[in-house]
């Protein structure tokens, strides 16, 4: 750690000069620079260092010092995590040089230089597109361009130059088409065509899409004509990101790699073309499975079946052309050392023989066929027969296998005719004994077993050494029927020394002493003939002894299967229909452990003593000792399998399929077996989760053989796949129980299916992953996906609950009526067990009172991780349990939606209100111009208005809709009865008549809540123009964007007043203050027009007057505007003469005294008299402005009159006019809802 430290804090630079001045090329020169790589790799300092080392690869030789720094600028310009000006920069800078090393000598840096071209392409050509006055960086580029181009055609070319060639020119290709033409939307790490302006000076848009399109070309004639398949790999490789960002040469690609066929590859090896052909199908399913595929989906399944179709046949030649070298190999070897007197070495049969043709039938080639169609064909041959006749065919087969494994035997064992023995040594045991028995000549020498010639007679080994055998009498051997299943044994356990043999034949042998051979014929007369012989009994061993024993002979047999898997053959290895000799000492193996004894028969329990021991306790204990002895040997095996699982899991197999078996055959002859199977392997699985990890997959395949899988298995598995550690192992299991165990298939389904409600957000995604890849053509596992998904979406709909406080009110009621009433129920017949109350019959109540959308309370699924009742109001957490299953799958099969929204007006308002929450990510990523959701939109049940609403918004909160989405509303808002929220989110697309219709029926939805305030804010901001600031000032000659199709900020203030009766006052109130509070777009001069333009409207608005009041009260300034020029034009159009209106103008008066002064006294002396009644604080002010303004005498005098002399004289008008309302004496605040007008 603390070397890590130290060498963290050094100088970059420092760290530069030690390499620097160390020896050139030396080890101490390659530790420092790779020090220094790995500190620069996230280091500030990077763009500038390689700026400043990009000068010494320049006419440099090839050096470690230049091959470092030619990498190091390969990593900041590719890989690096610097920001795009700072790659842009770097590329700029080292254009020139990385030009000049496409003509250097070292093959390794023409290499890595041309893996740096396909991103400084992109980045220089981003850039230049931008700068119109920088020519000579694209001359270089398009030199560069051409020279490495002409390393994907020239022959002789350098394979890792080749390829590098190929995926520079992948570059190019994508860089010189066009991507998406709106600028919005154009992703800036995917340059091309469209971001390039048509009149750009030096680059020619139309020639580069020229050149691109014949690229492509030549790329498409290069997969059909290339032999090469490295070359091919990175082109479908690189496929992959073209059929991503250029949606429109989709076409290209599908047909080119529809109609590939590896015709070009013939002479490749098999696992070279089954590589390729790898590529092609899962390029294909890749795009099969994204939107832009959709239209492709048949041309692509068909290919797919041609090429699964193409490659089984492949594999089959393959299979086959391996057996025949294989064959060829051992006819080979046998051929090799020919001996013609010797017989043949018989080797174990492990394959059956292939049968011949019949006679005069064509032979037709079965390896042809794919492997699916052959397996069909057997099952469908095997159902044809009943169990008994399939078992009476079996057995008939055996006997005549039998029959004539015996025929066979016999003719071998026939005796021969000749006086003299045969010349050439026999080639089986039986044909030599039998020699033996037949002629009165010494017999030949024997090939078999020893055990095959009596004891009594000397054997020929030591006949030979004697120099003169004494003579020896014939003994008669009666001939006995030989067992066919014996010979076979014996002739596996032949001893054959051919060496030897021939050595004692030829009479080359070694002199042998004559008291050797006088001892050997000592040792050969002693030996008792084989009647009288008994083997005695083998000495007991205890109980150490035999473990001990038994630990050897397995130590042994592990040691065996290691030589004889080093030394087996490929060919062999790779052949699945031959039993491998490692497999052989692996089943020994266990059935060493599993068979090895009977406790039966070692407990003394046999055929003439179980009546004796019955009661026998010593019995008892012997039994239980024998199995202690065995649950030895078992832990033992499963200690060592425990200590390399994964490399140990067939032998793991072996032995749990041999317990499996073992336990049912003695469960057959014993009741009172202890089966082994679950015990032992329940050990296994326990070990294995000490040491588990979470990547490993044998332990899914080692389940998958097993022969049964017991419940408490699948119960570990389901709760590995909630553990963090274990759930990759856990679900890995349970999928391929669903795809290849067909009988547990179901329960498995059902875990994984459980899974997908787990609370856990990891966990309900791993099995929302695991069984989404089954949708849509994964069956049966599709349908029963989708059943539990819809089942799951009715789970939220609404259904008829009784609840505890309707029950009690129930029995209140039952228990409150009248006794004459109760006794005439007594002579009704007895009611159901569910009755009075609680238990009433709830079902048919239920079904009953059910309202539309609501579901029997028996049809709803239910799992262990959900709640058995859904409490309302709805959680987020809940809600998302019940569907994001269904939200995955409808990703792959939007049809789902049509499910969401059906069920969705049945569900409660909470539940509505979460799913149009949880809803967001799967219509973001479906996107606006998705058919399914655009239809969805038209056609939406009734009740589900509100999400499909949310649909909407979610569509446009972050772009601008597009004009078919527009188009769809404006028809849905004519036809059908629909909320004005749907206007919202396309009202700033609509043109002006549009909005002006509109807009009253959205400024409608004011009800003083903040949301539809919000709402209407905001679609105030998109439909008016902000006014540029000299507005009411001067003059301005500036373009004025959509000023055709947006309002004016005076436009919509009038509208608001204009259309108040059909908005609703209230709304309408509302909706102003939004437009005061909008300061930065309302400000006073636009106010001062609004006031302008509305009092001279026929009829004022009732509003009209309260606006004022509010417009001067925002802004002093208008003051002067409304007392000299509005309060005069409203007495010219006899404002009194309007109830609301005039006290309105009352109010305005006194709010803007003295200023209204001048223009009140142009009232008539009625409705001046009123006012001030009603406003007595005027009279003072106004009587002051008269005193002091009037030059007509007889006018003052009649003002003064209305006004009074003085405050007394104020009062006593006061009293001789009681009618009058008196006025308080301070101002009243503005009316929040003005009178109705009358």
């Amino acid at each position: 750690m603390a070397t890590n430290a130290a060498a963290a804090a050094v100088d970059p630079l420092s760290q530069l000069s030690l390499a620097l001045a160390a020896p050139a090329d030396s080890q101490e020169q390659a530790d420092l620079l790779a020090t220094l790589r790995e500190q620069l790799e996230n280091h500030p300092s990077l763009s500038i260092l390689c700026s400043t080392l990009i000068k010494t690869l320049a006419g440099a030789g090839d050096s470690l010092l230049k091959r470092w720094v030619l990498d190091l600028l390969h990593f900041a310009i590719c890989r690096s995590n610097l920001s795009l000006d700072a790659r842009t920069q770097l590329a700029d800078q080292s254009l020139e040089i990385l030009a000049g090393l496409l003509n250097d000598g070292n093959v390794n840096t023409v290499k890595v230089t041309v893996q740096c071209f396909p991103t400084v392409y992109a980045l220089l050509f981003r850039s230049l597109c931008a700068n119109r006055n920088n020519r000579r960086p694209w001359d270089i580029l398009s030199q560069a361009k051409g020279r490495i181009l002409e390393y994907v055609w020239a022959p002789n070319v350098n394979s890792g130059v080749r390829l590098a060639a190929v995926k520079f020119m992948q570059r190019v290709i994508l860089v010189q088409t066009r991507g998406i033409s709106d600028p919005r939307l154009q992703n800036k790490d995917d340059p091309n065509l469209s971001m390039c302006p048509t009149d750009h000076p030096f680059i020619s848009v139309q020639g580069l899409e020229a050149e691109g399109m014949k690229l492509l070309e030549g790329v498409v004639r290069l997969i059909y004509t290339s032999s090469n398949p490295d070359v091919l790999s990175a082109i479908i490789n690189s496929w992959g990101n073209l059929v991503k960002k250029r949606p429109a040469l989709v076409e290209v690609v599908v047909t080119t790699l529809t109609q590939w066929s590896p015709a070009r590859l013939e002479g490749q090896p098999f696992m070279v073309i089954r590589s390729v052909e790898k590529s092609v199908r899962i390029l294909l399913t890749h795009i099969s499975r994204t939107p832009q595929g959709a239209p492709f989906m048949s041309q692509i399944q068909s290919a797919l079946h041609t090429q699964a179709a193409r490659m089984e046949r492949a594999a089959a030649e393959e299979k086959a052309r391996k057996a025949a070298a294989a064959e060829a190999s051992r006819k080979r070897s046998s051929t090799a050392t020919p001996v013609t007197d010797a017989p043949d070495s018989k080797r174990p049969k492990l394959e059956h023989e292939p049968t011949p043709a019949a006679a005069g039938g064509p032979a037709f080639d079965f390896s042809s066929l794919p492997a699916t169609l052959v397996t069909d064909m057997i099952v469908a041959n095997l159902q044809a027969f009943t169990e008994n006749a399939l078992i009476g065919l079996v057995q008939a087969h055996r006997h005549k296998k039998a029959t004539a494994a015996g025929a066979n035997a016999a003719v071998a064992a026939a005796p021969s005719v000749s006086a003299t023995p045969p010349p050439s040594i026999p080639t089986g045991p039986r044909a030599s004994s039998a020699a033996a028995q037949a002629t009165a000549t010494p017999p030949p020498i024997p090939t078999g077993p020893r055990a095959s010639i009596p004891p009594s007679e000397p054997r020929a080994d030591r006949k030979l050494k004697s120099a003169t055998p004494p003579p020896r009498a014939p003994v008669v051997v009666k001939e006995e029927p030989v067992d066919p299943l014996k010979m076979d044994i014996d002739d596996e356990e032949m001893e054959y020394e051919p060496d030897k043999l021939n050595l004692e034949m030829s009479g080359d042998a070694e002199p042998v002493d004559e008291a050797e051979a006088a001892l050997d014929h000592e040792m050969d007369a002693a030996e008792l003939p084989l009647s009288d012989f008994k083997l005695p009994a083998p000495r007991e061993l205890d109980d150490d002894e035999r473990d001990e024993l038994v630990r050897k002979a397995i130590a042994r047999i592990r040691e065996g299967a290691k030589e004889l898997a080093s030394q087996e053959s490929p060919l062999d290895a790779g052949d699945g229909s031959r039993t491998s000799p490692a497999d052989m000492w692996m089943l020994l193996l266990v059935r060493m452990v599993t068979r090895v004894s009977d406790p039966a028969s070692e407990s003394g329990e046999g055929e003439g003593g179980q009546e004796e021991q019955k009661g026998d306790e010593g019995a008892v204990v012997r039994r239980s000792e024998i199995y202690d002895r065995q649950d030895r040997l078992r832990h033992a095996l499963c200690e060592y399998i425990m200590a390399d699982f994964s490399g140990r899991v067939r032998l793991a197999t072996t032995w749990m399929n041999e317990e499996w078996y073992n336990d049912r055959i003695r469960r057959q002859q014993d009741r009172e077996w202890q089966p082994n199977y679950e015990t032992w392997l329940n050990q296994i699985v326990a070990a294995y989760q000490t040491h588990t990890d979470g990547k490993d997959r044998t332990f899914s395949r080692f389940l998958l053989d097993l022969p049964h899988v017991p419940q408490d298995i699948l119960t570990l598995l389901r709760e590995s796949c909630v553990e963090p550690d274990r759930r990759q192992v856990g679900f890995a299991a349970l999928r391929e129980f669903v795809s290849q165990r067909p009988s547990l298939r179901g329960e498995a389904m059902n875990m994984l299916l459980e899974l997908t409600t787990h609370p856990d957000k990891i966990t309900r995604g791993a099995a929302i992953n695991t069984v989404k890849r089954w949708i849509p053509d994964g069956q049966p596992m599709a349908d029963m996906v989708r059943d539990f998904a819809l089942q799951l979406l009715r789970r939220l709909q609404s259904r008829p609950k009784v609840t505890q406080q309707e029950k009690g009110e129930d029995k209140e009621m039952e228990n409150s009526e009248p006794a004459d009433v109760k006794g005439s129920e007594q002579d009704k017949p007895p009611p159901s067990p569910k009755a009075n109350g609680v238990d009433h019959d709830e079902d048919m109540e239920n079904t009953e009172n059910m309202e539309d959308g609501q579901l029997p309370q028996e049809e709803i699924i239910q799992t262990s991780y959900l709640p058995e009742q859904l409490e309302l109001p709805a959680v987020d957490s809940q809600v998302l349990q019940h569907l994001e299953l269904l939200f995955a799958l409808s990703t792959r099969v939007p049809e789902f939606l049509d499910e969401i929204f059906a069920a969705y007006g049945g569900m409660d308002v909470s539940v509505q209100d979460t799913i149009q929450h949880l809803i967001t990510p799967l219509i973001r990523a479906l996107g606006p111009t998705h058919g399914k959701l655009l239809t969805l939109l038209r056609t939406f049940p009734p009740g589900s208005e509100s999400l499909a609403l949310r649909v909407l918004t979610i569509f446009t909160e972050h772009g601008r809709p597009s004009a078919q989405l527009v188009a769809l509303v404006k028809s849905l808002i004519n036809e059908r009865d629909l909320d004005a929220r749907f206007l919202i989110p396309i009202i700033a697309e609509m043109d002006k008549a549009d909005i002006i219709r509109h807009l009253p029926r959205i400024v409608s939805i004011l009800n003083g809540t903040p949301e539809p305030k919000n709402l209407v804010r905001s679609v105030f901001s998109s439909i008016v123009t902000v006014p540029p600031e000299t507005f009411g000032k001067v003059t301005s000659n500036l373009p004025r964007v959509r000023q055709s199709e947006l309002l004016t900020p005076a436009e919509l203030m009038v509208l608001l007043h204009q259309a108040e009766k059909e908005i609703g006052l209230k709304s309408a109130i509302e909706a102003i203050g939004i437009c005061f509070s909008m300061t930065e777009i309302f400000r006073s001069e636009i106010l001062a027009v609004v006031m302008n333009q509305l009092v001279d409207e026929p009829n004022l608005p009732t509003l009209f007057l309260r606006t004022v009041i509010q417009a001067v009260t925002t802004y002093r300034s208008l003051v002067g505007f409304v007392s000299t020029t509005l309060l005069s034009r409203l007495i010219t159009k006899k404002i009194w003469t309007n109830p609301p209106l005039w006290e309105g103008f009352i109010r305005l008066a006194k709010l803007i005294a003295p200023a209204s002064f001048g223009a009140l006294l142009q009232l008539p002396k009625d409705q001046l008299r009123e006012l001030v009644d009603k406003q007595p604080s005027l009279k003072a002010g106004l009587r002051e402005h008269v005193l002091k303004k009037g030059t007509n005498k007889a006018r003052v005098a009649g003002y003064l009159d209305i006004f009074g002399e003085d405050d007394s004289s104020g009062r006593s008008g006061k009293e001789q006019s009681p009618a009058v309302t008196p006025a308080p004496a301070t101002p009243e605040p503005l009316p929040v809802n003005p009178p109705q007008a009358s």
